[in-house]
């Protein structure tokens, strides 16, 4: 067994620059987040800064989700594909649709993304009661071979896997572990509950397994642990990936830090699951 992963494919990553006031109007204001240093999130992130702050990981490639508010996400995809011409990443991005918007439009903002080379999917941006689309988009997506990230809470997590059952062999991939609120035993058991309703839909809904130091505050492994092993016991390893959702959880810490904490978790699994979980599911999955 060796002491690292062999290589990493990052499956959740923000690349981004605060002084984009118009796409990332949260990281310079003044919102009340549970956390009182917001420096680890709050702050340019660029390709080169995440290979510098990975250093000793063989982080091969990132899939960069859309983090831009409103419409500003289609216009996102486009620059950093363009830019990625030149820094070699993201290797894969999922941009965004803005739900309010009425289906042409959805399938509209899908196609003008089309035209970014690592394009690979959506999430829904800015709709946290509405987190996953109409069939319509949804199956827009599927026939254009994209994947749907879902961004949904634990109360959420059972009405989702219904609406998503209803479209045959679209790609899903549940953002964060299915995101749980907090680290509340009650909490754990309703979000156990979700996932098991969204493992059931079928092999082609996948679990990220990120986000957690968030909820948790921590990335101790042995909080982390029992989230992540449940996850994968339900989805299997073939449907789990790790992804850092840096720099966001860099509120909480380092990748040195979160990577580490993974592979703990994960360690006695063996080197094909090691492999799986860490580069090869994210890169079938995302197509980089």
């Amino acid at each position: 067994m060796t002491a690292t992963p062999a290589r990493i494919v990052d499956a959740h990553v923000h690349l981004w620059d605060p002084a984009r006031t118009d796409w990332y109007p949260y990281l310079s204001d003044d919102r009340d987040l549970p956390v009182a240093d917001r420096s680890g999130m709050a702050r340019p992130f660029d390709a080169q800064t995440y290979a510098a702050e990975s250093s000793g990981w063989n982080v091969e490639k990132l899939v960069n989700v859309a983090a831009a508010t409103a419409g500003y996400s289609v216009e996102e995809t486009l620059a950093l594909d363009a830019s990625a011409d030149s820094v070699g990443q993201p290797a894969a991005i999922v941009g965004g649709i803005t739900p309010a918007a009425g289906e042409s439009e959805l399938i509209a903002q899908i196609d003008r993304q089309m035209a970014a080379a690592r394009f690979r999917g959506v999430r829904a941006m800015g709709s946290p009661e509405h987190p996953v689309p109409g069939a319509p988009v949804l199956r827009a997506l599927r026939d254009r071979g994209l994947v749907f990230d879902l961004m949904a809470r634990t109360h959420q997590l059972r009405s989702c896997a219904d609406a998503l059952a209803g479209v045959d062999g679209l790609s899903v991939v549940v953002e964060h572990a299915g995101w749980p609120r907090s680290g509340d035993p009650e909490e754990f058991r309703s979000w156990k509950d979700g996932i098991r309703s969204l493992a059931a839909v079928g092999e082609r809904v996948s679990c990220k397994l990120s986000g957690l130091a968030m909820p948790l505050g921590t990335m101790d492994s042995h909080e982390l642990a029992p989230w992540i092993e449940f996850a994968i016991e339900t989805f299997g390893v073939d449907r789990c990936m790790f992804a850092s959702n840096f720099p966001v959880d860099g509120i909480h810490g380092t990748l040195e830090e979160l990577f580490s904490s993974y592979f703990e978790v994960v360690a006695g699994l063996g080197e094909q699951a090691i492999e799986d979980l860490f580069a090869g599911n994210a890169e079938r999955i995302y197509s980089c």
